[in-house]
């Protein structure tokens, strides 16, 4: 049993000091003990979804996308598959240094049902080395289009459930800044982003807006929460989906209506699909 009254019991020591939360010597500092925090925190919210699919099926895959050391994939696999049967965890990344040191790492620990895989969203979304069915997707502090391309994937791989916790939304305020002056001229509410503070936290929050109504056109239920107190981390949407299959039309107009309404049409490809 850990010293560290934050540490849960049945968590490995071995798996938090290669993962450099512990010190070799079995300490933890304020910055790692924040990170560990966010972890377990999102952990509570998504061992029932694991649960609930490993219930009903005999068997669960979840993708851990953008995974990079793969801190999530790793302590989800630590604290409730380990001492299953059945259930599987990947850890999609685009950096090969990245994935070679984690299937070094599963390896030594034993974690056999953990996959690494150096790929691109493109190439994931097709790839053999990935179940047809994915049950459920996450994206840790995805930054920017990261979050769009871990939905797009989820969308292919018919997900049960999507945990995304979106990061760096740059894309939607940059277009907003570029059309600016055409924008005074459609709407009012172009005030909302007029000065450049408003254009990013606008931005970003729109960006969320819009991938919200773009899983519920698509057929999920949605729940927006914040993950953690804001002291710990200032990008603290969590975003969880469950499918239902009841796709919601109205929401498609209203993603239509909003970029119109707002001169985001540029953006249409990405997410109205």
């Amino acid at each position: 049993m850990s010293l560290i009254p934050e540490i849960k019991p049945q968590q490995s020591l071995e798996l938090l000091k290669e993962l450099h939360i512990l010190t070799r010597d079995g300490k933890i500092n304020q910055d790692t003990r924040r990170k560990l925090k966010q972890v377990y925190h999102l952990y509570q919210f998504i061992e029932p979804l694991m649960a609930d699919v490993l219930a009903e099926k005999g068997e669960m895959s979840l993708a851990d996308h953008g995974a990079g050391k793969s801190y999530l994939g790793f302590i989800l696999y630590d604290l409730f598959l380990k001492d299953k049967a059945a259930g599987s965890v990947y850890g999609i990344e685009t950096r090969p240094e990245l994935v070679s040191r984690s299937q070094e790492l599963a390896a030594r620990l034993g974690f056999e049902r953990m996959g690494f895989l150096n790929l691109s969203v493109e190439q994931s979304i097709t790839s053999d080395q990935l179940p047809q069915q994915v049950d459920i997707i996450t994206a840790l502090h995805a930054c920017n289009t990261a979050t769009d391309d871990a939905i797009r994937f989820a969308l292919a791989k018919n997900a049960r459930y999507i945990v995304l916790v979106p990061c760096c939304q740059a894309e939607v305020a940059g277009v907003l800044r570029q059309k600016k002056n055409q924008s005074f001229g459609l709407t009012p509410l172009s005030e909302m982003w007029r000065h450049p503070i408003h254009t990013r936290e606008f931005g970003s929050h729109l960006t969320n807006v819009l991938r919200c109504l773009q899983l519920e056109a698509r057929g999920y239920q949605l729940t927006v929460t914040e993950l953690v107190g804001w002291e710990h981390s200032m990008k603290n949407e969590l975003i969880i989906a469950k499918y239902t299959g009841q796709r919601k039309n109205s929401a498609r107009e209203r993603q239509e209506a909003i970029l119109k309404e707002l001169n985001l049409e540029d953006l249409r490809e990405r997410f109205v699909y």
